[in-house]
């Protein structure tokens, strides 16, 4: 294939090449319903995993099925393969799978066969990290709370019950796979396995029991017959047949614990976790594609992206402590399905790049390393020769060359000179070389298009809107409905399954985390001689204990004294009592189960240690023996208010002037527009708690507000961590929840509430979540149009110069077109998107000319050249297209189109 470029960087004017790009990949067949591609062996070698006798590159994206419905899935999936993905990761959730011992659930979100076959039919790969502890920041790290009642278990240790457990798991799921026809051998896409994760971290703990369980776990595996390669990740000791890998941000680093195992990159961190109160955590794309190539630079050969999408913890799936319930996670594609652009984009230029460099990396054994200055290094990948016990055709072992070139310094852009070319690198960033000359792609320099998620309300203004709502609509808010019902939660002991025993028990010997609540009530006796002793020294009765988790509420005959929310935190609460008998009841929650860490099955939740009431004129008073009666959940919870035809709760209108009150339901029935955007709850008006779609449990929702300070402007360059880009500082972490649309009606949905706190209800209002504006900005000397490359690389086709113009790129996605114009201009602009400007040069015909290649269409592509723009506005000077559009659907335009 010849390849034609222009380019100023160290290049000749008119350079003609010889690039031969070819990709081996297995063939994909349909043979009835069972299977989807040729069965092939899965092994691998020092360098890669070898399919069907092939060394591949890859690239994984990471999707967790029940964070998504079903009706997502073909989505994301293709949203994945469209941005460059091989390969679809997932955990597999142990507590999902079987919420009851021996009773199974495979349905649903949890259809991980369903989810599997859709991966095959896509044409993609498929890894599967059964574990099965999954972390995650899933309730309980993925294990189901029934497993900590079995007599003498001991989590993830050398431990008879565990192993027991364990290995029944892991091999449903094996079996699963294989009745299925799921591996690789069978025609299936399962090309991978993992068995633990990222024990290493904590094995210490364990002492010589951790490393034989590290042993017995890996031959567990081995023995069940899968046919594919195992991993372990974050595991130094995995035994030899066992890959062991690495998750981080950073990997280039990394090399497995023997030379005959490949560098594998199962966790790239490419945003980050939230909890509830704290900061929204952003990872720059141009640092994440530096990550990504680095790692192919310095040998690595998988590459899975945490999280590709992140989704959503719906119910009470989320891990503590206080995990939030979106898991976005700053993906490429974001918790609704959306493309979060440019990160999504940009990464799909990466992998074209790679992909064109794969002949080189499969090819060569390993790089050779060269300095170029200071923090300036290169990494060429050459073949000659057919590599040993390789099957590669004849084309494959023909001469290729790839190169990366890196700068590391964090401040400075540095101009190299490699094979007498000079290159100018920016800081902290890697030119990728597809034929060792030619630069076809630079890690800090974005041409992808940025989305900008516009999140607002169709809904037309309500009409006879109660006064309490008027202040709504005058600020800007929709309410979801002028109409709720309301009930109220019992403070009080009203369930007959409640007890009474000795002392404090552990929230989870009692709950088995059949609900986030657990009641404990007692009686306390308060003298006239206590009444006088408190007024004469002029202090109060307070209420220690040593050690509470995640929430413990207050209440003194029926009212609400005190809360206080933290990780095993000690608690001091002053008290007010009435001569006579006082009920004292203290509310535990949980807002997740602890999903990470050593010993997690002996953590525990609810209260610790010594309870005790100070300051009584007759000393201290214990009330660790004391008999307190114990109840499980909410009257609501167990009577199900959220299920639309039941008839046990005693509902009442609620008026537009009532107190908002603490534990108090809530129901409606509210529409929602049409259409395909993504919809979500607004329950900022609102303080904790719970709440229900048609039956469905959306989540937990909490107004919880982040530390003000800590925010600051992002600056991509430099080693990443989770305070570094942090935004949204002094709101609220979370206030949009997302309602699937396969969940929702046209209208009269069902909505209830469990709140907690006290809030607003009628300030309840459905937002949707669309891409409505797209901006890009790309210079005539940007990098040549990569998907052409990669296109005519397949086909082994001529590239002419023409094709070698750069192109920007702008598309509007789910059935939207490009509605407007409302910035374009090619010359020197100024600005970013939303607040481009004309610069001094700007070519007067671009507006026209972008309006002609866009509107009305759903993408669109503008070469960047002076040649199309008419006369050059200012010669002699580098120009730049800048373009800022707006999308639509195209019933909203009427076939009229602003310019």
């Amino acid at each position: 294939m010849l390849l034609s470029f222009n380019s100023k960087e160290g290049r000749s004017r008119r350079t003609v090449i010889a690039w031969i790009c070819v990709f081996v990949f297995v063939s994909s067949i349909t043979v009835g319903a069972a299977q989807w591609f040729k069965p092939f062996n899965v092994t691998y070698d020092h360098r890669a995993l070898i399919l069907d006798g092939h060394r591949r590159m890859l690239i994984s994206a990471g999707i967790h099925y029940p964070r998504a419905t079903p009706e997502m899935w073909p989505d994301l999936i293709a949203k994945a393969k469209e941005g460059g993905a091989d390969v679809i990761e997932t955990y597999v959730f142990w507590n999902g799978h079987e919420p009851a011992k021996g009773q199974y659930n495979f349905e649903g979100r949890y259809d991980l066969v369903k989810f599997a076959k859709l991966v095959a039919s896509n044409g993609l790969y498929f890894f599967l990290r059964i574990g099965p502890y999954a972390c995650a920041e899933w309730n309980f790290g993925g294990f189901p709370v029934w497993l900590r009642d079995i007599p003498g278990i001991e989590f993830r240790t050398n431990n008879a019950p565990f192993k027991e457990e364990m290995k029944r798991f892991v091999s449903k799921v094996v079996n699963l796979m294989k009745e299925e026809k799921l591996f690789s051998w069978q025609g299936g896409p399962i090309i991978l396995l993992q068995i633990e994760n990222e024990y290493g971290n904590l094995e210490s703990s364990y002492g010589n029991e951790g490393k034989e369980y590290v042993k017995w776990a890996a031959s567990m595996a081995l023995s069940l017959g899968a046919g594919v390669p195992w991993v372990m990740c974050r595991q130094p000791d995995a035994p030899y047949d066992i890959i062991d890998t690495c998750n981080a941000y950073y990997c280039d680093g990394f090399k497995p614990n023997s030379h005959n195992k490949p560098t594998f990159w199962t966790e790239n961190w490419d945003g980050w976790y939230t909890q509830w109160g704290e900061r929204l955590p952003h990872r720059p794309v141009e640092d994440l594609a530096f990550a990504v190539a680095r790692f192919f630079q310095r040998g690595g050969s998988l590459q899975n992206y945490y999280m590709y999408f992140g989704g959503t913890n719906f119910g009470r799936t989320a891990g503590g402590p206080l995990q939030i319930t979106s898991y976005d996670y700053d993906a490429p594609i974001d918790e609704y399905g959306l493309l979060r652009e440019p990160k999504w984009g940009h990464l799909k230029d990466l992998h074209a790049a790679l992909k064109l460099c794969e002949p080189a990396l499969v090819a060569a054994d390993s790089p050779t390393y060269i300095k170029l200055g200071t923090n300036q290094e290169a990494h060429v990948y050459q073949a000659d020769v057919h590599p040993k016990g390789l099957n590669l055709s004849l084309s494959q072992i023909s001469r290729k060359c790839s190169a990366f070139l890196a700068n590391i310094d964090e401040h400075k852009a540095a101009t190299v000179t490699f094979r007498g070319q000079a290159y100018t690198l920016p800081p902290w960033s890697v030119s990728i070389l597809p034929d060792c000359r030619n630069t076809a792609f630079n890690t800090a320099k974005v041409g992808a298009q940025t989305s900008v998620k516009l999140v607002g309300s169709d809904l037309p203004p309500a009409s006879n809107i109660l006064p309490a709502q008027q202040l709504i609509h005058r600020n800007g808010i929709s309410p979801i409905s002028k109409s709720w019902m309301t009930a109220k939660e019992p403070i009080s002991i009203w369930s007959k399954s409640s007890f009474t025993a000795e002392g404090i028990w552990e929230h989870l010997n009692v709950t088995k985390d059949q609900s986030d609540y657990l009641w404990y009530s007692t009686r306390i006796y308060v003298s006239d001689g206590d009444i006088l002793f408190w007024k004469k020294n002029a202090v109060h009765p307070k209420l220690t204990i040593d050690s509470v988790r995640d929430i413990l509420r207050v209440f003194v005959n029926g009212q609400l004294i005190g809360t206080v929310v933290g990780h095993w935190v000690k608690v001091v609460q002053t008290l007010q009592f009435q001569p006579g008998y006082n009920n004292l009841t203290l509310l535990s929650q949980t807002v997740g189960l602890q999903n990470y860490g050593a010993f997690i099955e002996k953590d525990g939740a609810g209260i610790r240690g010594t309870i005790k009431l100070t300051g009584f004129e007759s000393g201290n008073i214990d009330l660790s023996k004391s008999l307190w009666t114990y109840q499980v959940g909410l009257q609501g919870e167990f009577l199900k208010f959220y299920n639309e035809e039941n008839e046990n709760a005693e509902w009442v209108e609620l008026t537009p002037d009532a107190i908002p009150s603490t534990f108090t339901w809530y129901k409606t029935y509210f529409d929602v527009p049409g259409g395909k955007d993504p919809v979500a709850l607004d329950f900022e008006s609102m303080g904790k708690g719970q709440a229900w779609v048609n039956g469905h449990h959306i989540g937990r929702y909490w107004t919880r507000v982040s530390p003000k300070s800590g925010c600051q402007v992002c600056d991509y360059r430099g080693a990443y961590d989770s305070d570094k880009c942090t935004t949204n500082c002094g709101k609220p972490t979370q206030t949009l929840y997302h309602v699937p649309r396969s969940w929702l009606k046209a209208s009269n949905n069902f909505l209830v509430i469990s709140e907690e706190t006290g809030g607003n209800p009628f300030g309840i209002s459905v937002k949707l979540h669309s891409a409505s504006l797209v901006c890009a900005q790309m210079s005539e000397s940007y990098y040549p149009p990569l998907q052409k490359l990669v296109n005519a690389s397949l086909i082994g086709q001529e590239v002419s110069s023409n094709d070698m113009i750069p192109e920007m790129h702008l598309r509007c996605r789910d059935g939207h077109i490009i509605s407007s114009i409302t910035f374009a201009s090619f010359g020197t602009p100024e600005g970013s998107c939303q607040s481009f400007s004309r610069g001094d040069c700007d070519a007067p015909s671009s507006t026209s000319i972008v309006s002609k290649a866009c509107l009305g269409k759903s993408s669109c592509s503008i070469k960047i050249s002076g040649a199309v723009f008419g006369d050059d506005p200012c010669k002699d000077v580098a120009k730049t297209l800048s373009v800022e559009a707006r999308c639509a659907s195209p019933s909203s335009t009427d076939g009229s189109f602003q310019l």
